[in-house]
């Protein structure tokens, strides 16, 4: 006998369901069935590329406050924010396992205003990341190619490795997720190498220093640096409806890439610092590969630096499928005209996505845009306590639930897990500079305005949307 559960009003804090036995992904129903989906492996290593690529940019944390402090730093910080955060996108990805990811979190929790102001924080923040990183991939180009320093070639050298990075996205999640296994072991192989050969030179002593005497520690940069190297696991949440069995795939990706980005970090980091003995303030962005060279030669620090192009490319086609799919799953749960959800007929990728954020952050590659990177992590941010609430809330809203994954903790326990990295992000968010405050206050206020011209095309049906069926809730018992 089946009985069927009533719609909820999702609107209303109070509202209760029963708990459903099966239930659907988000993603829209005539979405193509062909479709060729991401399994465990290449997940791992997207969601390695979404969050860090690389020990590239671990080095200014020993700058800002000595080895033993970046050690601990890169062993601790995991646990109060990475942690958290994937577990998180582990238990909503498989209950709501739609392309729009932490937008249908936020929804589902608070209503459409929060659901479309998180879409805009997010892809904002995307499209600028999008944007950094041809022209870090030309920056370490130039070192082997001097001609990219400046002018036309520079310009051209961006523009054609954006267009032809964004094609190979284009061609599919499933050679893209390849394409990150072959780019993460080119990328991580010099550092193990290095590592191995650096064992016997490593004094432990030096593990415990605090630094030299005479340099002054940087808080800022010494958090931001954590910060900007751990973060974005829930990125992945918004090509969950393109994962082969979400419900299973995705906590033992979340988990696995948990582990292996924390190695990947941690182990460089200990024994270049033990090996290695310069001073202090040597320690910028890039020094890995100076430090490969003192270590095991200049065919190492050659290596390293191709390996840091190479992971640049992969954190490109990570964080532009990443903002593709949101832009798909946007429009499949209308909060985007119809028009936005549409998928390439040979590749079934959605290249309305793909176009709209390559030409976005293009355009934003060639300006001076540091205070605007900085806006993005502060819209980052704000998304991310949208993002902890909207967890917080769901599990109070809908108790009963099925969650195929769930964090093992009651309500009070979550809270607690939660208010640690939120009190982290409100520190960011305080030390920001004034201009900082102003361009991230222009772009909400943007991202409130577009909420309502949506709202308002759709109610003049000036503009296509989806029909917004709601089959989580709409469920049949046996």
């Amino acid at each position: 006998m089946t009985q069927k559960i009533e719609t909820p009003n999702l609107d209303s804090p109070s509202s209760t369901i029963e708990p459903p036995q099966h239930l659907p992904t988000t993603t829209n129903p005539t979405t193509p069935k062909k479709n060729h989906k991401l399994t465990l492996i290449p997940l791992i290593f997207l969601i390695y590329f979404e969050v860090a690529g690389g020990p590239y940019g671990e080095e200014p944390a020993v700058k800002a406050a000595g080895p033993l402090l970046a050690i601990l730093g890169f062993l601790i910080f995991p646990f109060i924010w990475s942690v958290p955060e994937a577990l998180i996108t582990a238990e909503l990805s498989t209950t709501f396992p739609g392309n729009g990811g932490f937008v249908i979190w936020a929804d589902k929790a608070f209503g459409p205003f929060w659901g479309s102001l998180m879409g805009s924080w997010k892809f904002l923040t995307g499209v600028i990341n999008i944007a950094s990183f041809p022209v870090l991939c030309i920056s370490y180009l130039e070192e082997i190619f001097p001609i990219l320093d400046s002018g036309v070639p520079r310009k051209l050298a961006i523009l054609g490795s954006t267009l032809f990075l964004s094609l190979v996205n284009y061609t599919g999640l499933t050679i893209v997720g390849y394409v990150a296994v072959a780019l993460g072991v080119i990328s991580l192989a010099p550092f193990i190498i290095m590592s191995l050969i650096a064992i016997p030179k490593i004094h432990p002593h030096r593990w415990l220093s605090l630094g030299q005497k005479g340099v002054k520690k940087d808080w800022n940069l010494f958090f931001n640096t954590l910060f900007w190297n751990l973060n974005f696991w829930d990125n992945v949440s918004t090509m969950a409806g393109e994962v082969e069995n979400p419900r299973k795939t995705f906590p033992l990706a979340l988990f696995s890439s948990v582990v292996f980005t924390c190695l990947g970090y941690i182990i460089p980091l200990m024994a270049v610092t033990g090996a290695v003995d310069v001073d202090q303030r040597d320690w910028d962005t890039g020094f890995m590969a100076n430090a490969a060279e003192m270590i095991s030669g200049r065919w190492l620090k050659f290596w390293i630096e191709i390996g840091a192009v190479l992971s640049t490319i992969g954190l490109f086609e990570a964080q532009l499928s990443s903002s593709a799919f949101q832009i798909l799953g946007m429009a499949e749960i209308a909060f985007l005209p119809k028009f936005f959800g549409l998928r390439s007929k040979w590749f079934n990728t959605p290249w309305v996505g793909i176009v709209l954020s390559t030409t976005i952050s293009l355009g934003m590659s060639y300006m001076n845009f540091q205070d605007i990177i900085s806006s993005a992590n502060f819209l980052y941010s704000l998304g991310m306590l949208l993002e902890f609430a909207s967890f917080l809330w769901l599990r109070r809203k809908f108790p009963l639930i099925k969650r195929p994954y769930r964090v093992p903790m009651r309500l009070p326990l979550l809270v607690i897990m939660c208010l640690v990295p939120c009190g982290f992000l409100v520190f960011i968010m305080a030390i920001a500079t004034k201009l900082v405050y102003l361009i991230s206050g222009l772009m909400t206020i943007g991202g409130i305005g577009w909420y309502f011209l949506m709202k308002y095309c759709k109610s003049k049906k000036l503009l296509k949307f989806n029909d917004k069926v709601d089959d989580a809730y709409e469920e049949y018992v046996e």
